[in-house]
């Protein structure tokens, strides 16, 4: 059996890239909704249709537990995928109370980019009331990220640019931290911790999610036999997007640009 990772597109192989180095006597298929990419701008009912779709296919493909490598996602649908089936489901939150904390004696603040769909949703508000008792979380919707994403876009003097213009409404002096609050994010870290001032930490989800899922696996004694195979699918069927998939795999691990 196998870890399935779900996500609109090439963003979960993040958390997926995570997966394979803490449990790498696992196999995985990772799934991407190609047909409905990218989830930010459309509506709670659309990504909720959506998801719940890719998740009928994924779990016939008989899997031992489901991540939702999304935060878009997860914040919309994880809750109906928990009720409606009994494999695990791991999801996704920004990494806003480990950020909270490291700030917490600095003073500084923090700033979460994730998707406008992400940062509308009650979960996200709830999780920031939570763990804000100081009020120094701030938000940056960064829609256009996943779209250069997704067009395999890492032009370092375009994607400056945009980063620059984004992060002028802001003072950084202020800031200790940057949350990467979409799957999508990690890909232009190492971007981001040139561009930012040096002391300006940059920290996603995808470390949590997956201590989350193996202690889940331990938990029901899902011990994997695998040797960390990775198999892409996606929603359309396409050759071409898995083709896609494998590129951006491979850049994620050093083996491509």
């Amino acid at each position: 059996m196998s870890i399935a990772f779900f996500d609109s597109g090439i963003g979960g192989l993040t958390v997926l890239r995570e997966a394979v180095r803490q449990l790498p006597n696992e196999d995985f298929i990772f799934f991407a909704d190609t047909l409905h990419v990218p989830y930010g701008p459309k509506t709670k009912q659309q990504v909720t249709d959506y998801v719940c779709e890719a998740a009928q296919r994924i779990l016939g493909e008989s899997v031992e537990a489901l991540v939702i490598a999304c935060n878009t996602a997860t914040s919309v649908a994880a809750a109906e995928l928990r009720q409606t089936y009994d494999v695990p489901v791991i999801g996704m939150e920004p990494a806003v109370k480990p950020a909270v904390e490291m700030n917490g004696a600095s003073g500084r603040r923090v700033l979460v980019l994730a998707t406008e769909l992400t940062l509308s949703q009650a979960k996200y508000m709830e999780l920031v009331s939570r763990v804000d008792d100081h009020g120094i979380v701030d938000s940056l919707p960064m829609p256009e990220l996943v779209d250069h994403c997704e067009r395999l876009n890492f032009d370092p003097e375009e994607l400056s640019a945009y980063f620059r213009g984004e992060f002028a409404k802001f003072d950084l002096n202020e800031y200790g931290t940057v949350v990467l609050g979409c799957t999508h994010y990690p890909y232009y870290t190492q971007l981001l911790e040139q561009i930012l001032p040096a002391h300006i930490r940059v920290i996603d989800g995808s470390v949590g999610t997956v201590r989350r899922l193996a202690g889940i696996l331990n938990e029901r004694g899902l011990t994997g036999e695998g040797s960390g195979k990775v198999r892409f699918m996606n929603s359309a069927d396409d050759p071409a997007y898995n083709e896609k998939l494998r590129r951006a795999w491979d850049i994620l691990n050093g083996r491509g640009t």
